[in-house]
């Protein structure tokens, strides 16, 4: 069965707000450092997502193609990946700020529908999806949020170019879509939660988004030093409950449109950890962006998911 037919068959029952599809997991993959130099030669991503383990999301239409969330556990309930099938159709035909500005009533007004919906994020016109995963029990990650930005967005000189958000979510969406911003934030995010390398420190003073929370930032990344923008990895941070302590609630691969144009094989990075999670579960410590000839596709996922018990017990 194709990609295609499996996305299609799982379409009526991955709705947005439907019944939920577990999987039910024990122990998850090894969590050790994967960079660059640990790729294997011969990797061509033939194949890739794993057929007969991987469920597809509902698919949104962007540019002239299609983006789909995908989820892959195999059949132990061990988690392998969370992604985004990106069409390279898709980075062609991307509407202009201004296209999203003077949108009609039909298009671009939903962003749980496949066309998304035109807003004002980061003070810059943005196209925004809300878009669930195939559930699964293995991880926390809940559904995923996708930006295209076709004037980037703040600090000026950094990220102002086009470029997609990919934010892999660890809330309930409704929680996420009560968040709004911009805004400096109110609350406490102890040290403990914060990435190793990560600043809290504000790159921009409104650092809560609308629809997403807090940015947390690696100040060392080559665009914040003078460099070209390609591909950045966020963190981010919100107090759900309104108790004043917030904790990492979601990660966010940002992509330029450039970056993924001339993308060929596998790009893994890892993922910078804090010194623990506030709640136990199974969490990614690397990301990968993946050209897929067969496909005439891109894959970005988070992967190489670890157990962390929260609070300092690992």
């Amino acid at each position: 069965m194709t990609r295609k037919h499996t996305r299609e068959r799982n379409a009526d029952h991955d709705r947005f707000h439907g019944g939920r599809r577990q999987f039910i997991g024990t122990v998850a993959a090894s969590g050790a450092a994967i960079g660059l130099s640990g790729l294997a030669t011969a990797d061509t991503n033939e194949g890739f997502p794993p057929a007969g383990i991987t469920e597809w999301g509902r698919s949104v239409s962007l540019g002239h193609g299609e983006a789909t969330p995908f989820t892959t556990v195999t059949p132990s309930g061990r988690p392998k990946y969370h992604g985004l099938l990106i069409e390279r159709a898709v980075l062609e035909g991307l509407p202009s700020a201004d296209a999203l500005a003077n949108s009609g009533e039909d298009e671009y007004t939903d962003k749980y529908g496949s066309n998304g919906e035109s807003t004002i994020i980061h003070h810059k016109w943005s196209q925004e999806f809300f878009v669930p995963f195939p559930e699964t029990d293995a991880t926390p990650v809940t559904f995923l949020g996708l930006n295209w930005n076709p004037g980037g967005h703040p600090p000026d000189g950094v990220w102002t170019v086009p470029h997609f958000d990919v934010h892999f979510h660890m809330l309930p969406t409704e929680t996420v879509d009560a968040i709004t911003g911009p805004a400096a934030p109110t609350y406490d995010l102890p040290a403990r939660y914060i990435p190793e390398g990560y600043a809290r420190n504000p790159v921009v003073d409104e650092r809560v988004i609308t629809d997403m929370g807090e940015h947390l930032v690696d100040p060392t990344v080559p665009e914040m030093n003078g460099g070209t923008f390609t591909n950045t990895l966020i963190w981010g941070a919100a107090d759900p409950d309104g108790d004043g302590t917030a904790t990492l609630t979601f990660v966010e691969p940002m992509l330029t449109r450039a970056y993924l144009r001339e993308h060929s094989g596998t790009d893994r990075r890892t993922i910078a950890q804090p010194e623990t999670y506030a709640k136990a579960g199974r969490y990614p410590t690397a990301y990968a962006v993946r050209d897929l000839p067969e496909q005439d596709a891109i894959a970005v996922t988070i992967e190489a998911f670890d157990r962390f018990e929260g609070e300092g017990c690992r």
